[in-house]
């Protein structure tokens, strides 16, 4: 019967029948959701959604910064080392001639709308849309200060006193929801699906929510929800033993606010903030969300509308003594992926490997419009209906600057080249033993094999014939 349903969807017409689009976007979204097994997490709109669609265990960024990761999102293309590799990576200056997934949906007779953070920059292909992409904190002129969002008077004067403006790594205002962006962006999100009810086109809205991205910011009440004492500094709050240099960084996004230390570790209180300033955050987005998803059902589009709820990259709190993403550590490049079909089979768990990339195909194939050529991902519908996970890809890939990662079910293993082409130094991670990535083990006799084979692995997606930029950073 689900079957069924799901070939009914793929043979719908360009026209009011064929099923919309709701893609909601999570920045910094690391699998910290009560969906994902995270105890702490107060998520109940997301597990809702999880519980009636199916949950991605394993899914990982391509890229682990916003721009970047975006870009390559949106286009189905992975990032590689001359394409998509920045925070700012746009796709009218790495893929100019990419479809895009507003562009393809808007050919194919979609209004196309996008509500808050979608790509990094809203005037990136904003001619992809049937609408201008809004965003609350970019039509302001003074933008470095303001989409930090703080609202109290005292984090405000801090902030404008800065080049940046940066101030406080968190704060805790006694606000409504809208007093901070992400619940306008809810809003406007309610209000744009109330006019789309009243039309006959279907639609492709993107809403994309700026926290738990840092600063932490989020109103009292998500605060209030917690207590220190249910945080604790992780288990590996230490570099994985024979980490290579390359591997780690300074978390210098971090290291712009103006409570953090310049140099050395984060200090043990402070880090215990900064994870519950993280999962209020987060659960003052599950708020927002369920306000969105609970207007979709009053509007009545919830029994024709497509839902994907991803993040844009995972993020470190304090693993491995890092923070932020800019890394090749799992941490860093696993984020959400939730998806939910009208009529697929609900409460589904799926434990195959799966990328952002895969987002824009399986859009696709959901609602009957041809997949573009240029897509370096896959539909992820086989994978919710259990036909194809045999044949299922075997390896993910991510990237981030001159690291290079390809994923399987038992390794993660990364190198690291210079502009040369020339390995300069690398890490492999033994899943099966070693979840949480606390041992290099590339320098064992024992898995000579497999790094062998990871390796052309990772030369199937990045020839070594491809060219380096002089930018990438070196050691």
């Amino acid at each position: 019967m689900v079957m069924v349903i799901v070939m009914l969807l793929l043979s719908l017409p360009a026209s009011a029948d064929r099923p919309n689009v709701l893609l909601i976007m999570v920045d910094d979204l690391r699998p910290a959701l009560g969906c994902y097994g995270d105890e702490i997490a107060v998520t109940p709109n997301m597990d809702a959604l999880a519980a009636e669609g199916a949950v991605f265990r394993r899914n990982y960024c391509n890229v682990p910064v916003c721009g970047a990761s975006r870009a390559s999102m949106f286009t189905g293309l992975r990032p590689n080392r001359t394409r998509f590799r920045l925070w700012n990576a746009r796709i009218d200056t790495d893929a100019p001639e990419a479809v895009t997934i507003a562009s393809h949906f808007s050919a194919n007779g979609y209004q196309t709308i996008s509500l808050g953070k979608t790509l990094h920059s809203p005037d990136d292909r904003p001619k992809d849309w049937t609408e201008q992409p809004w965003r609350p904190d970019y039509s302001t002129p003074d933008t470095q200060v303001t989409w930090r969002d703080y609202q109290t008077e005292a984090n405000l004067k801090i902030a404008d006193s800065h080049n940046d403006g940066a101030g406080p790594s968190h704060e805790a205002a006694d606000v409504p929801d809208n007093g901070y962006r992400d619940g306008v962006i809810a809003e406007v999100a309610i209000e744009k699906l109330k006019t789309l009810s009243k039309s006959e086109k279907p639609f492709l809205l993107t809403v994309g929510f700026i926290k738990p991205h840092l600063p932490f910011n989020a109103p009292k009440k998500y605060w209030d929800r917690f207590s220190s004492e249910q945080f604790a500094l992780p288990s590996n709050y230490v570099h994985p033993k024979d980490a290579p240099l390359a591997s780690l960084h300074n978390f210098s996004e971090l290291r712009d606010y103006t409570d953090i230390p310049d140099e050395g570790p984060v200090p043990d209180e402070l880090a215990i903030k900064l994870m519950h300033g993280y999962y209020a955050c987060t659960h003052y987005i599950d708020v927002q969300i369920g306000r969105v998803l609970d207007e979709l059902k009053r509007q009545n589009l919830d029994d024709n509308t497509i839902i994907v709820l991803c993040g844009d990259h995972g993020w470190t709190l304090g693993e491995h003594r890092l923070w932020c993403k800019h890394a090749n550590y799992k941490t860093a490049l696993q984020t959400p992926m939730i998806v939910r079909i009208p009529g697929q089979q609900k409460g589904v768990r799926v434990d195959e490997l799966t990328e952002l990339i895969d987002v824009f195909p399986t859009l696709c194939e959901a609602t009957g419009i041809e997949i573009p050529q240029q897509i370096e991902g896959n539909s992820v519908i086989p994978l919710i209906e259990n036909l194809a996970t045999t044949d299922w890809k075997k390896s993910v890939f991510s990237r981030f600057y001159a690291g290079e990662t390809v994923t399987t079910d038992d390794f993660a293993f990364t190198r690291y080249v210079n502009k040369d082409n020339n390995t300069y130094a690398t890490m492999l991670y033994d899943h099966r033993v070693d979840p949480d990535e606390n041992e290099n083990v590339v320098a064992e006799m024992t898995y000579q094999d497999a790094i062998e084979d990871l390796g052309a692995r990772l030369d199937s997606v990045e020839p070594a014939s491809q060219q380096q930029p002089e930018k990438v950073a070196t050691p």
